[in-house]
């Protein structure tokens, strides 16, 4: 009996795992003439006066302070354009040709998703956006004229997790607030969690890393060496076992990330041919019928079969 390929589930926050720093920093803050610590800064002074959700807060200022400016656009195209500016890791770009020629090989069928709290929109015009099934992260809602007039989704770390779940039971709307809720046993969940990695650097991570982890799937942190502090806020992540790994966010073939990877595909693979021949073998079973297999039995262990009387 022949079975499909398993599908396995790699899933990446985008802010400090595939790219240094947060994307509004490279092009967007610059334009606006605004120091990143300066925003950052007012944003979450603004969340803890009003009591709000920093998310929302950060998308609220972004629109505001473009707005003031007069020249910075804040259109979709023009956060797609700023999108294709971003800078990422060493390896990103090829990370996914890589490790999807990798699984291939090992029979294992991959998709990639982004779970983040940056901008949807930028995301979707960078390199990698081609590579990935789907892309949940916060974005806005656009008036007639293309330009953003208020949050559309905002994603923070309690709610990163619920994209988990769509993937998990194959749901990909996230206006589809009724089949997300429904019953599905585990054996017919699209993705079981023991098929999913999870790669995040944050502490907005945490929620997603434990809940793949302790579902059986795998966690890595990634930290910069180029930031200070990361390595020690992954090392923490590890010892308090949140993850299983912590790899420095580089992509190359040769990477750290690239061997727990692989390795963790080596183990999705093996898992299923282990499974495909137990389903094989109960079948065989289930065929041979209930009442051959007594008489098989009867055979092998009756008392004339199994020690035979002497001439």
């Amino acid at each position: 009996m022949s079975y499909h390929d398993p599908v396995m589930a790699i899933c990446y926050d985008f802010d400090g795992t595939l790219a240094p720093g947060n994307m509004q920093e490279h092009d967007f803050f610059p334009d606006l003439n605004v120091a990143p610590k300066d925003f950052w800064e007012e944003s979450n002074a603004l969340a803890r006066e009003q009591e709000a959700d920093p998310i929302l807060v950060y998308m609220k200022l972004m629109l505001d302070k473009a707005r003031l400016s007069g020249k910075v656009r804040i259109s979709k195209s023009a956060f797609r354009e700023y999108g294709k500016t971003v800078k990422l890791f060493r390896g990103v770009k090829s990370w996914f040709d890589d490790i999807n020629d990798y699984a291939a090989k090992k029979g294992v069928r991959l998709e990639h998703y982004i779970i983040s709290s940056g901008i949807r929109e930028m995301m979707e015009g960078s390199p990698i956006s081609k590579h990935v099934k789907a892309i949940y992260a916060s974005s806005f809602i656009y008036d007639q004229h293309d330009v953003a007039i208020w949050p559309a989704n905002a994603v923070n770390y309690t709610t990163k997790t619920q994209y988990l779940f769509r993937i998990n039971k194959g749901i990909e709307s996230i206006t589809d607030n009724v089949a997300i809720n429904e019953f599905v046993a585990e054996e017919d969940r699209r993705i079981p969690f023991s098929r999913m990695l999870f790669i995040g650097d944050g502490s907005t991570d945490v929620p997603c890393m434990r809940l793949v982890k302790n579902q059986g799937g795998h966690a890595i942190a990634v930290y910069s060496g180029q930031r200070e502090g990361s390595r020690e806020h992954a090392l923490r992540l590890l010892l308090d076992g949140r993850v299983n790994f912590i790899a420095e966010g580089v992509y190359t073939k040769n990477s750290k990330m690239f061997k727990y990877t692989s390795s963790i595909i080596d183990m999705v693979s093996a898992s299923y041919k282990l499974y495909t021949l137990m389903k094989s073998a109960g079948k065989s079973q289930a065929e041979c019928g209930p009442e051959n297999l007594k008489e098989d039995r009867k055979d092998k262990f009756s008392g004339e079969a199994a020690f035979p009387q002497s001439p």
